[in-house]
């Protein structure tokens, strides 16, 4: 794996469904130019989720950040909303089956060498970053 190189892409998105599965090709794209093949699965789930987030619980545009530096890859969701993320309680984190909502930070943290997010002031916009970093074996 490419140790030694930093990098940090961004892909700013509009407030639409559609744009999960373009960060999760996106995504797939950059790490596989920049060999690190053997996280784009774990990447590109972690993405889907934070994005999806975004997405779904703000009106607002979104963005997802890319970076590589000193051996972790740190995928994060930029949205608009400055409120903290909903972390999910016990019960939702082991939600049945056949439920489609509540698990999606659960999942982040399960999946994840580190998580955590952070409000951001930029330009007068008020909005929240929501990350996580996965670690090169």
């Amino acid at each position: 794996m490419p140790e030694g190189d930093s990098w940090e892409y961004s892909l700013y998105l509009p407030n639409d469904p559609r744009a999960v599965p373009i960060c999760r090709r996106t995504l797939r794209l950059i790490l596989t130019m920049h060999g690190l093949i053997t996280l784009v699965d774990t990447a590109e789930l972690l993405a889907a989720e934070l994005v999806s987030n975004s997405v779904r619980h703000t009106k607002g545009p979104a963005a997802l950040r890319v970076r590589w530096s000193g051996g972790v890859l740190r995928v994060g969701a930029w949205e608009a909303d400055p409120e903290p993320p909903v972390f999910p309680s016990e019960s939702k984190a082991f939600a049945a089956d056949d439920e489609e909502a509540g698990r999606g930070l659960a999942l982040v943290r399960a999946c994840s060498d580190l998580w955590g997010w952070q409000p951001l002031s930029r330009f007068g916009n008020r909005g929240k970053y929501v990350w996580c970093d996965l670690v090169a074996a």
